[in-house]
Parts: structure tokens; sequence; C-alpha cells
């Protein structure tokens, strides 16, 4: 049995094959648009505010 999955980009079924070149997106295009999606910014990985402590190491200040 195969299984299947949505693009991400735009909903159509893609099989989970090594056949299927682009998996998971539908085709080319549909790989492409996310990645220019990714480039301006438009997906975020959400992630724990940082430390500002976490920039010293040992009394040195990596600060600029």
């Amino acid at each position: 049995m195969t299984t299947v999955v949505k693009c991400p980009t735009c909903s159509r079924p893609v099989e989970w094959t090594a056949e299927s070149r682009w998996r998971p997106f539908c085709s080319e295009r549909c790989k492409l648009i996310d990645l220019g999606q990714w480039a301006e910014g438009r997906y975020t990985v959400p992630c724990e505010p940082a430390d500002p402590r976490a920039d010293t190491e040992n009394g040195q200040d990596f600060t600029h």
C-alpha cells in the first residue's frame, strides 16, 4: 500500500514513493513557491526567546 500525502502548497495528493520526484510537493512549481515563501520570510520557526546572558562565556562579552 502506497502512502499518500497532501502537497504542502496546493493540497493535491502526492504518492510517497521513490518515483515521486518532488515529494512532498506535487510539482517543481509547488516546491519553488514554498522555497520563495521561506526566502521572503513568510515562514518562521517558533523558538524560545534568546537569553541575553548566553552571549557571555567565562566572563567574556561576545556582543558587538
